[in-house]
């Protein structure tokens, strides 16, 4: 058997390899703010905010930039509601302060020889919020729930895709050989259909979260909507539902390592202008926010104003709606990829620490101290536009004059940044292409909700890592998968993608990854921008928080110096 140990030295290293291949330059780093990470608590120095000036309490308040689709860890995969998910909720692993992965609800597990048959032995004594006992029941009632069709949940195929029986399960109801079970209430099984090297960082993600059947039952699809429904098993739980405005948490006696939770009160705000967030955190009105106005970002940093500079596993591209016409042409695509300066973006539009993108994979993932995307093609593109290979492309597709090429729907989410960039490319592609664009907005459950209806021609989008691995971002263009929003569709790409899913070798699991990558970029399923580093704002004052390069930020020992 292969005990946690092991795995977790697996896990540890590829971790270290990816953020020591993510640094970037300014602000300040997670090297160099090494003090917010001592769970002592000891703080750097700085102002108290207004808030905390006047009450001396533990209660932090934190601004998101927009309001998230659902706070149902079955449900969603939005990142604005991973922000209350991951500091309500814990799987049976999670990632601690150097993004290494360990015990969570677990408190030790192992597999078989091939990794086909993971097993996890419980804490004895778990506790939801409203204080019951938590068993290894939960864990199957919470993996059923995610494969039952009617939840709709956007990461159904972290489960169908691994799990023995969970595709059966899910077309067409048959649980015979559903392949997670309770062994006893502390002893839980998953089985799966192949060989699986990152099954750890699937359990970290949330949606293999607990749910206690009990609140669902009773309360439907309004379980999440207030905070006695909303019972959870993480350091904090829910205590207010302000809807549209906040969602306020209060720290959970009932969370197994509740002694080393240190707040009191952590309060998410949405501020849909981020220059109004930034206001109101330079007036110490709340203590960090998560979108910075890129014109303020170098003024910013020279003031030293608090922005921490964190590794991203994660792209900023844009969708390009692959079965619909024109789009559905790789020409066409590929006239948009090489119209758009992205030098411009980053340097002027932006304005933040980036590095120009080619394909949708990000660099981060290491075998062998190798990064996987090393020695990448650029697939045509570069850091400037290419207006004439970009317009003899548009020929190539049909479009002769591009005056005749129907006018391209450019559409974006309710965001101060996200404007800007859909504002820049609008005129690239009217300048470069010549062809005629309209720019259209709205909030991000209403945005979001047409993309997934395919009710676009080009829209923002990108993606951060669910998971450190290569296997978070391949799913995003592979036929039918819930993720595949371009609506892409290619059997070869498939298939290669279904053998890395099962690869135990890491060298081998790498160059499928490569082969999977290179095939799907010269293709331009999506309008590929930028690499990104995750960027945010926290007072002084604040210790013990910590982010993950996927951008889950937890505040389970966050202290406010008094």
């Amino acid at each position: 058997m292969k005990k946690n140990r092991k795995l977790l030295l697996v896990f540890t290293a590829l971790a270290a390899l990816f953020l020591s291949a993510c640094g970037g330059g300014g602000g300040t780093d997670a090297s160099s703010r090494e003090e917010k990470l001592d769970l002592s608590g000891s703080s750097a120095a700085g102002e108290k905010t207004e808030s905390e000036e006047k009450s001396g309490k533990q209660e932090l308040t934190y601004v998101l930039s927009n309001l998230p689709d659902s706070i149902d860890p079955s449900y969603t995969n939005n990142s604005f509601a991973m922000y209350v998910i991951r500091n309500c909720f814990e799987g049976l692993v999670t990632y601690n302060q150097k993004g290494e992965l360990e015990a969570g609800d677990a408190e030790s597990w192992e597999s078989n020889d091939d990794m086909t048959v993971y097993t996890f032995h419980l804490r004895k004594d778990l506790k939801w919020s409203d204080g019951t006992a938590l068993t290894a029941k939960d864990y199957v009632y919470a993996a059923r729930h995610v494969c039952t069709p009617e939840t709709t949940a956007q990461y159904a195929n972290l489960f169908t895709d691994y799990i023995v029986g969970a595709k059966e399960f899910y077309d067409k109801g048959d649980d015979s050989n559903f392949g997670v079970r309770a062994i006893d209430d502390q002893t839980l099984e998953y089985r799966l259909k192949g060989p699986c090297s990152f099954f750890l960082d699937l359990v970290s993600m949330w949606c293999y979260s607990p749910l206690k059947e009990e609140t669902l039952t009773k309360n439907g699809d309004r379980w999440t909507q207030s905070a006695e429904s909303y019972i959870c098993n993480g350091p904090f739980r829910l205590s207010e539902v302000n809807n549209g405005e906040s969602y306020v948490l209060v720290r959970n006696g009932n969370y197994w390592d509740a002694e080393h939770t240190t707040l009191e009160k952590l309060t998410f705000r949405f501020v849909l202008d981020s220059s109004t967030a930034l206001t109101a955190y330079e007036n110490g009105e709340v203590d960090g926010i998560r979108s910075i106005p890129s014109g303020d970002i170098q003024r910013l940093k020279a003031e030293n104003a608090g922005i921490i500079m964190e590794p991203s596993y994660g792209s900023v591209f844009y969708d390009i709606n692959c079965q619909k016409e024109p789009y559905n042409n790789p020409l066409v695509r590929k006239a948009i990829c090489l119209a758009v300066d992205r030098e411009e973006l980053i340097s002027n539009v932006v304005q933040i620490d980036a590095t120009p993108a080619y394909s949708m994979l990000p660099p981060g993932y290491s075998v062998d101290g190798k990064d996987v995307t090393e020695g990448r093609e650029d697939f045509s593109l570069k850091p400037k536009a290419d207006p004439e290979l970009a317009r003899e492309a548009l020929k190539e597709a049909g479009y002769e004059d591009p005056k005749s090429f129907p006018t391209l729907q450019l559409s974006y989410y309710s965001d101060d940044t996200a404007k800007k960039i859909a504002e820049a490319i609008a005129e690239m592609l009217k300048k470069n292409l010549g062809i005629s664009v309209d720019v259209t907005s709205a909030d991000w459950a209403v945005y979001y909700d047409g993309v997934r209806q395919g009710n676009y021609d080009v829209c923002a989008m990108g993606w951060s890592a669910d998971y450190l691995n290569p296997m978070s971002f391949l799913p995003l263009v592979y036929t039918d998968d819930v993720s595949n929003n371009v609506r892409f569709s290619d059997p070869a790409y498939d298939k290669i993608v279904d053998e890395a899913r099962v690869e135990p070798d890491q060298k081998k699991f790498a160059e499928l990854v490569k082969e999977a990558d290179k095939l799907q970029a010269a293709q331009y399923p999506v309008l590929p921008l930028y690499y990104k580093m995750n960027n945010f704002l926290m007072h002084d004052n604040v210790s013990g928080y910590y982010m993950i390069p996927d951008g889950s930020l937890f505040f389970r020992y966050t202290k406010l110096r008094k």
